[in-house]
């Protein structure tokens, strides 16, 4: 089965409730994670979360298998959550089918969220037309989309946001719709809301919790680094420090501006020319005035293979943050500063 971004717009879609193997791509690995996270939360008993890299199920693809039809310690429910790059994780999810049909018995739901794949990669193929299996792809999507996103989860928490509240929380959160539910969970806790005993939200309320916007703080360190701007990089990082910018949510900047590239080069695929682009379609590709400058620039620089590589190390980069978060900004300057070498010298 295939479902459309839309269709997890507003919650999880029903065709996502009868499905077994679920693989979630496409340049916006944001979203597709929260998609694939919105499952998880409308399982009627998702049990223990067994998390996978997908290298792992690459040099090894029997072990999805045994880990999805493995009952947990003490005999609860479990599901699956495969982080993977691409086909990385096609082997095992074929042998998990195969064994599947050979009588091997039920399995645990597995989730997949491969970035750097598409809806045409052959883990996808394998998934498109069975009954248990689910597709979606996600986009990079544009402010009028998160800001319905947002909406959606604060109707969810309890909040009642006015148009202009939610948008201010999608463009906080940089179109990034884990920041934003994270935000919106912030905001409803400050109001003690929850669906039984709604709150209105105001401005000055998302001000009061409202994490360092991209617009406050990450733009100009995104920019520098995908620029090549390298004498830049110290002074940026010191001024992460002193803003307390989240390294996570900086990261996630990065990992949208190398997704948005990697979508304007496929548009502009055959010839095309960003200059000639309308402000419409400017618009849909999330490209934003001030930053019109520098997208071309970033354009001219980065390749879709050396931006398809990046994308794989911003997400490695994004797990070894969560995992390490005393070294976070030591890692994280550590990357802005080899990225922008790069860079540098396609500039």
């Amino acid at each position: 089965m295939k479902a459309k971004q839309s269709d997890f717009a507003r919650g999880v879609p029903r065709l996502a409730h009868a499905a077994k193997i679920l693989f979630f791509c496409g340049p916006d690995e944001a979203g597709a994670s929260a998609a694939a996270n919105a499952v998880v939360a409308a399982l009627s008993d998702p049990g223990e979360r067994v998390e996978i890299a997908g290298s792992d199920l690459r040099s090894d693809p029997a072990k999805l298998g045994d880990e999805a039809r493995t009952t947990s310690l003490f005999g609860d429910s479990r599901h699956i959550f495969v982080r993977a790059s691409g086909d990385e994780a096609h082997d095992a999810v074929k042998a998990l089918i195969e064994t599947g049909e050979s009588g091997a018995g039920e399995h645990a739901p597995v989730l997949i969220v491969a970035t750097s794949a598409t809806d045409k990669s052959r883990t996808a193929k394998l998934l498109e037309k069975r009954g248990d299996g689910l597709v979606a792809m996600f986009y990079p999507p544009d402010l009028g989309t998160v800001t319905a996103s947002v909406r959606a989860m604060a109707d969810g928490a309890g909040l009642r946001l006015g148009g202009d509240v939610a948008e201010r929380v999608a463009r906080g959160a940089g179109l990034d719709v884990r920041l934003a539910g994270s935000e919106v969970a912030k905001l409803a806790l400050y109001l003690d809301a929850d669906p039984q005993s709604p709150k209105t939200a105001n401005l000055a309320d998302y001000e009061a919790v409202g994490a360092v916007s991209e617009e406050d703080g990450f733009g100009s360190v995104v920019n520098a680094t995908m620029s090549g701007r390298v004498g830049l990089i110290a002074n940026e990082v010191r001024r992460m420090k002193e803003l307390g910018m989240n390294p996570v949510g900086l990261c996630l900047a990065l990992e949208r501006r190398a997704a948005q590239l990697a979508t304007i080069q496929a548009r502009l695929a055959g010839g095309g020319s960003f200059d000639r682009l309308s402000k419409g379609e400017k618009a849909q590709l999330g490209v934003f005035w001030k930053e019109e400058d520098a997208i071309r620039q970033q354009l001219r620089q980065w390749k879709p293979a050396d931006l398809d590589r990046l994308i794989g190390r911003l997400v490695a980069l994004h797990r070894a943050l969560l995992k390490n978060s005393q070294a976070a900004q030591l890692l994280l300057a550590h990357d802005l500063a080899a990225i922008a070498r790069f860079a540098a010298k396609r500039g």
